[in-house]
């Protein structure tokens, strides 16, 4: 489970669009040439020795190659600036980038799922593999969890939302390769049926992923708003905000990793047009200056003063 409090920090004012899609480039390459030797050496060795869940492993590295290359893809074009066709920006590139990497991870461990279940139908075929696969897959689980610490390194200095994402994939492939680890050791030790059932799970735990980025990316295109810890901030915000009277119906939706929001301020009812509209200005310039708000639009309401000179006494 991705911790909350890196996907969403209420007062990042110190990374562009542009810094995050540089981080993100720097970091997935290192992971493509990670998953460019895993997928070459875990498929082929996984064919030498006759391991079904080797070769499950390395069709999940393969999977990582592409997701890194639609990541890259990404965030090359949501630096992109605004322009008449896309007014808030290219922002959301990245979630439709989430939304793709988790479509691609539910048919692979639906794939993987469906030949494992054929192997185990059939549990005679099954055969002993030889021992370099368990070489092969601890040399994947601790390749896979330098990666994962990397790139969450990283993720956490940018606050990107969709490298966060891309790390903690690189976590559920330890996880994964740990399985296969199990099950080839099982193997080893006489029960041969434990390697297909090291795939089996795999395939479950990359298809249960698959589920959950494409769930979240599909949510954040639907206009899915920030969560209320967020919110609060920026209510703050625009309570502190001089001339500021009162604040209500803050409403907010995702743009990829920036927020876009819609607010109701109230001013003194008394001022003037060009002085309610200053302090909109103002509210507006904060808001986006102490938070990662791509855009703000600001409804002025009149507040009058309460006459407590003439006010029904409470009893």
């Amino acid at each position: 489970m991705i911790p909350s409090e890196l996907l969403d920090d209420p007062e990042d004012t110190q990374h562009t669009a542009a810094e995050r899609a540089t981080a993100a480039s720097r970091s997935t390459w290192v992971s493509v040439g990670v998953n460019v030797v895993l997928t070459a050496v875990q498929i082929s060795v996984g064919v030498f020795a006759k391991s079904q869940g080797l070769i499950a492993d390395g069709i999940h590295s393969l999977s990582d190659l592409v997701a890194d290359f639609v990541v890259l893809f990404a965030s090359h074009h949501s630096k992109k600036d605004a322009d008449d066709d896309h007014p808030y920006g290219h922002q959301r590139f990245e979630t439709a980038a989430s939304l793709v990497l988790g479509l691609l991870l539910l048919a692979v461990g639906v794939g993987m799922i469906w030949s494992a279940f054929r192997k185990l139908e059939a549990p005679e075929t099954v055969q002993q593999v030889h021992a370099v696969a368990l070489w092969v897959a601890a040399i994947a689980l601790i390749s896979k969890e330098l990666l994962f610490r990397y790139m969450l390194t990283v993720a956490k200095r940018v606050k990107s939302s969709m490298l966060v994402a891309n790390a903690w994939h690189a976590r559920s492939d330890a996880a994964s390769s740990l399985v296969v680890g199990i099950g080839i050791m099982g193997n080893l030790a006489g029960y041969p049926i434990l390697d297909p059932i090291a795939a089996l799970i795999v395939g479950f735990m990359v298809a249960k992923m698959g589920w959950e980025f494409g769930w979240s990316a599909m949510h954040d295109l639907m206009d899915r708003a920030v969560d209320d810890q967020e919110v609060a901030a920026i209510r703050q915000t625009l309570e502190q905000t001089p001339g500021v009277s009162g604040v209500h119906d803050v409403r907010t939706r995702k743009m990829g990793d920036m927020i876009v929001v819609d607010a109701h301020i109230e001013v003194d009812a008394n001022l003037t047009v060009e002085a309610g509209h200053d302090i909109a200005v103002l509210a507006r310039q904060r808001v986006m200056q102490r938070h990662r708000v791509l855009n703000m639009m600001t409804h002025v309401d009149p507040w009058k003063r309460p006459d407590l000179d003439h006010a029904t006494p409470v009893a």
